[in-house]
């Protein structure tokens, strides 16, 4: 898994490990894109109460590294990898934002997004969560699609908006729902009524994609 293992001192060091740190609580489950959208809960969404301070973020990270989260998701999601300097600063790189298909060079052009928005997964039932939940949810390292280095003008596009709302740019649209969908089923999180109809659209317009999750603990 590519942004969980990939860490290290230095760049040179980056290299795709197994897992192994730990033992998951439960086994990944990889389905067809219609089965897994077919299975999410539906129900109505209520921002009522919400905060962004409600999910603390950035913390410390997975690693001892002295690097953040969101640090940790640039080095290891980085194409080229960047030099790490004293203070998890980032020297040279490049990443490639999927949204937009672009390529970046520089780790302050690119926010962290998550996959599914702080405020669409407290509307979703992040909001009946408690504090420490909510902050594994924000600094989700263990799952590589959880978050995912972008623009920052593309982050801001999607800002809190659902797939009815937003979608990236259409040659990625398939990989996208899967990963939506799967952040959901991970951390089981519902949907309303718009974003169901549009999962479902999405679902029936690319039949060979499946969906990859690991329910987190």
């Amino acid at each position: 898994m590519i942004k969980t293992l990939l860490r290290a001192a230095t760049a040179a060091a980056l290299t795709v490990l197994p897992l192994t740190m730990t033992t998951p609580a439960h086994a990944a489950e990889t389905v067809s894109l219609s089965e897994a959208v077919a299975s999410l809960p539906q129900a109505t969404e209520s921002r009522d109460g919400y905060q962004r301070t409600s999910f603390k973020h950035w913390n410390a990270g997975k690693f001892d590294d002295g690097c953040n989260t969101r640090m940790e998701v640039l080095i290891a999601e980085a194409v080229d990898a960047p030099e790490i300097l004293p203070g998890c600063k980032l020297s040279g790189g490049r990443w490639w934002s999927y949204y937009d298909a672009k390529w970046v060079t520089s780790a302050g052009a690119l926010d962290v997004d998550h996959m599914v928005p702080l405020a669409e997964a407290w509307d979703s039932g992040a909001s009946q969560w408690s504090a420490k939940r909510r902050e594994a949810y924000a600094n989700d390292l263990d799952a590589d699609t959880s978050l995912v280095a972008v623009t920052a003008a593309s982050n801001r596009s999607k800002a809190d908006k659902d797939p009815s709302e937003w979608l990236p740019n259409p040659e990625v649209t398939c990989r996208y729902a899967s990963e939506w969908t799967g952040d959901k089923k991970r951390w089981g999180l519902t949907v309303d009524a718009a974003e169901l109809a549009a999962l479902t659209r999405l679902a029936e317009a690319c039949p060979n994609t499946t969906v990859e999750y690991e329910p987190a603990p």
